[in-house]
């Protein structure tokens, strides 16, 4: 049987798509779960090793929380939130944005969430089609969402969401699954990290700052194993171009304005569209310049 839905799933492209976005879709609402809670963790984690360090005892935070316990409840009157209330985007449009219990709106952010992962999804089933390698990007685009929602709300990527991005594009190498070779892949990974990380330094020793997060080197250098070392600079322009447009929306519609500008989501946004149509940009460029 599943071997009959896997023919149908490749002889059909709009079934294909209709699936992913359907994935996607119930994906997204895990990811609003992982943007939320997985930051809280990791507070909690290093508040723990910092008391082992300072041999104070330990904090008992009650009860366990991690991304599957305790169940989603509403944070202002704690109702618990029934599964026919978690039904991605419908619920929200079933409750008017509202929680069932003290009527507190819900963000809209969580539908929108939902939304990107569902389209973004298809986006890539139509793109790549039917094969494992449309498997590996879905997880790359799931992972790149979240880091991106959590860097653009903490300023953190966690190590947790770059590392496995990292070794899944090598191991999409070394399978022979992506169009990447390994050699390019390693060289990218490399590449991506060593980059930003000179930048980072010089930087530093001209201003005495800080300008990003050791998380945007591995973040990069997970890129590079996706795209190889080639598309580097095509997603370091990208990354610059995406964070004009999103700081030009920001100003005109009167955004918060922040001392510090996660460069996370650029990146994760360059990255993402490097993957799926960097050939074609990259073609298109030097087609203009009639080079080949």
């Amino acid at each position: 049987m599943i071997d009959n839905l896997f023919d149908v799933l490749s002889a059909s492209p709009t079934l294909l798509v209709g699936l992913c976005v359907f994935l996607g879709l119930l994906i997204g609402s895990f990811l609003n779960v992982v943007i939320y809670r997985l930051p809280v963790m990791m507070e909690r984690s290093w508040q723990q090793e910092a008391r082992e360090i300072l041999e104070l005892p330990a904090k008992d935070d009650g009860e366990i929380f991690n991304l599957v316990t305790p169940r989603s409840r509403c944070p202002k009157c704690d109702h618990g939130i029934a599964w026919y209330e978690n039904i991605p985007v419908v619920s929200w449009l079933a409750l008017k944005g509202k929680c069932k219990g003290c009527a507190t709106p819900i963000s809209k952010r969580y539908p929108v969430i939902e939304l990107t992962s569902g389209v973004l999804a298809g986006l890539c089933a139509w793109h790549f089609g039917y094969g494992p390698w449309l498997a590996f990007t879905l997880f790359a685009t799931w992972t790149l969402l979240a880091a991106a929602m959590i860097d653009a709300d903490t300023t953190l990527l966690p190590d947790s969401m770059t590392y496995p991005l990292l070794w899944a594009g090598l191991l999409a190498a070394l399978l022979g699954v992506s169009p990447v070779s390994l050699p390019d892949a390693v060289v990218g990974a490399m590449a991506g990290y060593l980059s930003l990380w000179s930048v980072y330094w010089l930087f530093k020793l001209l201003t005495g700052k800080e300008g990003m997060g050791y998380g945007d080197f591995k973040l990069l250098a997970a890129l590079g194993a996706w795209t190889g070392w080639q598309y580097l600079p095509l997603i370091i322009l990208l990354s610059s171009v995406v964070g004009l447009v999103f700081t030009l929306i920001a100003t005109l519609f009167g955004g918060e304005k922040r001392t510090q500008i996660p460069f996370g989501p650029y990146l994760a946004a360059a990255g993402w569209i490097a993957l799926l149509w960097g050939d074609t940009i990259v073609s298109s460029y030097l087609g203009m310049f009639k080079i080949s």
